[in-house]
């Protein structure tokens, strides 16, 4: 699976040099998308999305701010080869933030492989990169915004070492995958990088002891 990072400029950062089954911009790179003036045509940000896959002959995940009647959520819209495959939305809301909550998270079927979706903050929240490795993705990319001193990173590296997949992240103006044995093996401030992320399915028993009593129904 093949990944372009773009984290620095618009979604013509890149053309068909790019050479990758998935381009992904940050977080921030779509900018505002309101759903009603979408549906009413007033404006084509989906679309432009879904165009650009299409030229490239590939996925292309972008970041936004989805607007539906008032609520804002922080959102990662996927395309590829001119259809929109979906939208993922951040589940996790926290301390009250003005961005609301999604239903939901994703995994997408793409020419490259299943693809799930991480957005925003939702990296803090373990459970949601354990559901999508039991849903099986075969990567997991997180969009996001401003990195924190480190934290992101060393959370990618957790979370590809407990659930057994590649993480990829893309903020802006930084890129960062980490591998399934836990290892960061590529990280880059560049505004376009470029990575092939290692496609692993290795499977483990695992065996514990709990406490724990089973007794058996009276018999009549």
């Amino acid at each position: 699976m093949r990944i372009c990072f773009v984290t620095k400029g618009g979604l013509d950062a890149v053309g068909e040099e790019a050479g990758a089954d998935i381009v992904c911009h940050p977080l921030s790179a779509l900018g505002e998308v309101s759903y009603e003036c979408e549906l009413k045509g007033e404006t084509s940000l989906f679309e432009t999305v879904a165009m650009r896959s299409k030229m490239l002959r590939c996925t292309v995940v972008g970041g936004c701010y989805t607007d539906a009647r008032g609520i804002r959520r922080k959102s990662a819209v996927v395309a590829e080869r001119g259809r929109l495959l979906g939208v993922s939305d951040l589940v996790n809301r926290i301390d009250g933030s003005a961005f609301g909550a999604g239903a939901g998270v994703k995994v997408y079927e793409t020419a490259a492989g299943r693809l799930g979706v991480v957005v925003g903050e939702d990296l803090y929240f373990p459970k949601v990169v354990e559901t999508l490795s039991l849903s099986g993705a075969d990567a997991v990319l997180c969009l996001f915004e401003e990195l924190s001193e480190g934290l992101e990173l060393t959370l990618i590296r957790a979370h590809a070492f407990f659930y057994g997949l590649p993480v990829a992240l893309c903020a802006f103006g930084y890129a960062a995958v980490a591998d399934p044995e836990g290892r960061l093996f590529f990280a880059s401030p560049a505004p376009v990088g470029r990575v092939t992320l290692p496609k692993e399915r290795e499977y483990r028993l695992i065996e514990t002891r709990r406490r724990l009593t089973l007794r058996k129904k009276r018999e009549f």
